[in-house]
């Protein structure tokens, strides 16, 4: 193996891009860019803010003296394209196109291929993205919505979903291809995920499921048109309930797990409701696709930010238990999964899928 291979992984989010650098498996830069709130609304399309986000990016490598010529590969978080299978994928003139002007959902994840592409692009070096949070591997019976008019989507925290299956099984002694594990990413979204002998074969995402942070998850439906017609909001609105004003901040007010747990501490019994509620929501999601392989379920991993809390695991725990044991690896490892990915298909142990969709 080449004992120079480096690595620049980028992993762009709302409001930051998280950047590391990597030489082969070990991590030997890492940083979060802020982008000020009133700097992203200057942009009307996500897309529009690529430049900005790659100079500041650039900037950084310019003030800790990295070459960008030392690099080997450059791999991006995948962002909502149509659905595409799990690994890597090369990132071509085709997916940049579609996420910069057509993409699936507007979404900070699009710019990861767009930038790493045109920072890898005059190095005459690859760029890859890994594990895209549009990885379907749904099988058919899972596509089947109730209404014909609509196919259920795969959109999901595949990236660190996949990354801590591979861990766990590899930590188990055991091959994630083995393995039947149901994996909870507990962040500002949620979603949580089947997988059935190395592949996703159903998921829960953050619309269909338990409320978080930020997000309203599933809601009655009826409940919903009734309110989407009232006439007292416009479409951005509801969007906006739906997806960033929903969750705890509907209900608390912040999308802050440490506040509502020092609430809760200091006597908030509405409080400790809902954020109960949010473990209870997050155990019927993994209750519900235990039964896609029928019971027969290895291993329960519970993983994101918010798996660091122990009120709330300890929550989903006490209910879940009696399906499978139950592994908790908080955090988000995604831009050691990116760097580990790119580096695996640089090395020939992984094939990237060239992307030739519409």
């Amino acid at each position: 193996m080449d004992q120079n291979r480096k690595i620049l992984a980028i992993n762009p989010g709302s409001t930051s891009t998280k950047i590391a650098i990597y030489e082969n498996t070990k991590e030997i830069y890492k940083k979060s860019i802020e982008h000020p709130s009133e700097e992203i609304e200057k942009y009307r399309h996500i897309a529009d803010q690529y430049e900005m986000r790659k100079e500041a990016l650039m900037n950084f490598l310019k003030e800790i003296n990295f070459d960008v010529k030392e690099l080997s590969a450059v791999v991006g978080r995948g962002g909502l394209l149509p659905p595409v299978q799990s690994g890597a994928y090369r990132v071509n003139e085709s997916m940049v196109e579609r996420l910069a002007k057509r993409p699936v959902i507007e979404h900070a994840a699009n710019l990861g291929a767009i930038i790493a592409y045109e920072i890898a692009k005059p190095l005459e070096i690859p760029s890859f993205i890994y594990d895209s949070v549009a990885v379907n591997e749904l099988e058919d019976i899972a596509k089947i919505s109730g209404m014909a008019d609509i196919e259920r989507d795969s959109f999901s925290h595949a990236l660190n979903m996949r990354a801590v299956g591979i861990k766990v099984a590899k930590e188990l002694g055991k091959s994630y291809t083995d393995m039947n594990l149901i994996i909870a990413h507990l962040g500002g979204g949620m979603s949580v995920s089947i997988h059935k002998k190395g592949k996703m074969v159903d998921i829960v995402s953050d619309d269909e499921g338990p409320f978080s942070p930020e997000r309203a998850g599933r809601v009655p439906c009826k409940r919903l048109i009734q309110l989407c017609y009232s006439g007292k909001f416009d479409k951005n609105t509801m969007k906006k309930k739906l997806r960033g004003k929903g969750g705890l901040i509907s209900y608390l007010g912040t999308n802050s797990a440490i506040e509502v747990e020092e609430k809760i501490k200091n006597g908030d019994e509405y409080a400790k409701l809902i954020y109960e509620a949010m473990a209870y929501q997050i155990a019927k999601g993994i209750g519900e696709l235990a039964t896609v392989v029928e019971g027969q379920v290895d291993t329960i991993i519970i993983t994101g930010g918010i798996a660091y809390s122990k009120m709330i695991t300890e929550w989903i725990k006490k209910r879940v238990q009696f399906i499978a044991p139950v592994e908790i690896v908080p955090g988000e490892n995604e831009l050691k999964a990116l760097a580990l990915g790119a580096l695996r298909v640089l090395n020939g142990e992984e094939i990237a899928h060239e992307y030739d969709l519409d």
